[in-house]
Parts: C-alpha cells; structure tokens; sequence
C-alpha cells in the first residue's frame, strides 16, 4: 500500500479527483472486511462524484480531498441513518453546514462511517485498524478507524463527552474537538445541545488546521505555528489512578520530551471541584439526551438497540433543579479554569486511560475527556507512543476558551517532540 494521502499534500500537488477516488476505493476494498468503518460507501457513486468534480471550471481549495462523515451528520446525496434501524434509509434533504462547506471547497465526499446509534453508548462494528480484538473508540468509531487505517485523510466526528478526543487516542492519529461553537453544528444529531461538538480527525496536526480554518472562517488557524517555547500546564486529574501504568508512565515520558524541546510545565492544582464538574456533566446528560432523543424516545423504542432505549431513558428522581443546578455549577467552573488556562498555550493531560480495550460491547471510558468537554474548552490528541501490547497512546491537550489557534500551535510542537 502506498503511502497515506495527506490533506496538505494534497493541496499541494493538485491530483485529479479521478485519482484520488481510486486511491481511496483500493484502500477501502483492501481493509474494510476487517475494520468495518463504514456505514454507507458506494464506489461508482465515489466515481461519478470525482468526475464531476473534475469537470468544474473552477476548482475550490479542498479539490478532491477525500472526506468520511459521520453517520449523524446529515448528507443530501447520501443515506444518513444516526447509527440506528428507526432511520434506515433516512435521506435528509440538505447537507449540515460543515459538509456543506466542504462540498463547496471541492472535497471529494466518500461516505458514511459507523456511529454508535445517535452518538451514545450503543456499540456499532467497527473494530480497531490495528487489532480487530479491541475497539477503536466511540462514537465516532467510524471516522477514527478510517483515518487510522490510511483509508481517508480527514474525517468528521462528534463529542458530547469523549467521542473524538478518545477514539483519536486508542487509534494512534490526531484529533481535534474545537471550542464550543466554533464549528457550525447545524444539520447533526442532537444528542445534549449544550454540549454536542463537532468533532475532526487526520494524521497530523497541519492537516486538521488547514481543513478547521475554512470550516470556521478563520484563515489563521491554518498558519498556527509556535513562535517560541510554549508554555503547558500538567494537570493529572483527581481521576489519575484510574490510567493503566502504562499510559501513566508514557505520560512522564512525553513531559521529558517535551522539556527537551525547550517547552515551560507547571504542575497545576485543581482550581475548582473537578470531581464535582465531572458530576454535573453526567446530570446535564441525563437531562437533555431523553429530551433531545424524545420522538425516538417516545414513538420508536421498539426499533432501538437495547442500550440505547435503556439511556435515553428519564432518570427516576432527577429534576429541573437538579439540573439548573449542575449548569450554574459547570458555569462557575468555566469561569475558574478560562481564568487560570490563559496563562498557557496548553494543558497536558492524558486523553484516556490507556491502550483500547479488549472486546467491542464498550468502546471505552470517557473519564478524561468530559470535564474539558463540559468546560467547552478546544481539545487536541496527538501521538505519544505506544502500551505494552504495542498499541497506540496519545497526549490530550487542553486550551483556554476560543483560544484554538494558540493551542493549535502548541499541538504542532508536541506533535514533532514526541514523533
């Protein structure tokens, strides 16, 4: 197999889109009986799309960039089903605004990847791209495997709690989820409106600049790069003790590393009751999703997988102010850590508890990602070596609200430091 496509490369060497969907298909036929990332994939629909592309006069700047999207992010010209038989063969009539976006830039929209039914808990197939035994993360399974795996340069997510930060972990590539709002999320899934986040994936740190600053209109994201040695704060969590050794002591090591490279740590103390912010995030879920997935709730249960009807479920006993509660609670912890985290480029933190786990009925624990995710703050995993069975760790960075060009840059840094 020849060398993974690159969103920057791309650009740069200007393909044919007729090319590049060849590249793509050969991968996807190479590898998809034993991974599973995909939903919905035609190939003589990804055929007549690059010959349309390449017969336009004018070419946008994403021009046959392949792209997967996932299956809670609606497509006009594609199936969109949330991951969940109550939608077989739902066609939406309009694309959300970030497909939209890029449809209108020339990317080359392969497909639909596997989501776990409306973003939650309920498992779908896809195996890890590199022990078909483990899970590559949820819920965006699809989309990280597909990157993973070479078979596409970029791909969209979604996380409400840990949903792209973790599977971009357990899968060895970058993943971004950008500070609340900064992606028009318009035509998804909802699942917890004040939370729900679109979510990027690629292989490197430049490429999810590149496609982030035309999603988000914002052309300097793009140019993000560290202009001197960044400043990180280190923050293991009050959730520490859950990591595996081996995440732990990978996590040591990369703090080495990047002190090499000239990068500024300071050990940071818990500004406001972490432990109590993880509460609420989990009161604010159980609040909203039977809210958000009421009509499937209500109409559709039987359709459902069990999982996902037993979730969506009303919690006995929670009420309004319970959870007016949780979000002044969450309100005054955002204020606290924008407060503290604007004196650094980044915070380093794990972005979960270790290699994936064995097994496909869970797709892991979110415990190191729901905090910064309640927060609304940007998030960025990079690579950062590798577990006692040889699968992938990463390195979660956290940075101060609507600060993602600045944490973009720190991600760069660690990026080349622990490569």
């Amino acid at each position: 197999m020849s060398e993974p496509l690159s969103v920057n490369s791309i650009v740069a060497t200007r393909p044919t889109a007729k090319e590049i969907a060849r590249r793509v298909d050969a991968s996807i036929q190479a590898q998809e009986n034993a991974i599973g990332a995909w939903h919905w994939y035609d190939p003589k629909r990804l055929t007549a799309e690059a010959e349309r592309l390449d017969a336009l006069p004018h070419r946008g700047p994403l021009h046959g960039v392949p792209v997967a999207i996932k299956d809670v992010i609606d497509t006009a010209d594609m199936p969109t089903e949330y991951g969940s038989a109550l939608y077989e063969g739902n066609r939406p009539p309009s694309d959300a605004s970030c497909v939209a976006l890029l449809r209108n830039a020339g990317a080359l929209l392969v497909g639909k990847t596997v989501s776990t039914e409306f973003a939650f808990k309920a498992p779908g197939k896809t195996r890890h791209p590199f022990d078909p035994t483990r899970t590559p993360g949820g819920s965006s399974s699809g989309s990280a495997a597909a990157v993973a795996a070479g078979m596409v340069p970029f791909a969209f997510g979604t996380q409400t709690s840990g949903s792209t930060i973790r599977p971009a972990a357990f899968c060895g590539i970058v993943g971004y989820k950008p500070s609340f709002g900064l992606i028009d999320r318009t035509g998804i899934k909802v699942l917890a409106d004040s939370l729900d986040t679109i979510g990027l994936f690629a292989r490197n740190v430049a490429d999810i600049a590149t496609v982030a600053a035309l999603l988000a209109g914002r052309p300097t994201l793009a140019a993000a790069a560290p202009t001197r040695e960044p400043r990180f704060a280190v923050f293991r969590t009050p959730s520490w003790n859950l990591a595996d050794e081996d995440a732990q002591k990978n996590f040591e090591q990369s703090l080495l590393k990047l002190e090499s490279r000239g990068a500024r740590l300071q050990t940071l103390e818990d500004p406001a009751d972490y432990l109590a912010l993880l509460s609420a995030h989990e009161t604010i879920m159980n609040w909203e999703v039977p809210r958000a997935l009421a009509f499937e709730r209500l109409t559709g249960s039987h359709a459902l997988h069990p999982t996902t009807r037993e979730g969506i479920s009303p919690l006995p006993g929670l009420t309004a102010d319970d959870y007016d509660a949780a979000c002044a609670l969450a309100a005054d912890a955002m204020q606290r850590w924008a407060s503290l985290l604007e004196n650094f480029d980044a915070l380093l933190t794990l972005p979960a508890r270790g290699e994936a786990p064995i097994g496909l009925a869970s797709t892991g624990d979110p415990i190191f990602n729901r905090a910064w995710t309640q927060l609304r703050l940007p998030c960025v995993t990079v690579p950062s070596g590798t577990g006692r069975s040889g699968l992938p760790l990463g390195l979660q960075l956290v940075g101060a609200p609507r600060t993602d060009g600045r944490l973009l840059a720190a991600s760069r840094m660690a990026e080349a430091a622990l490569s």
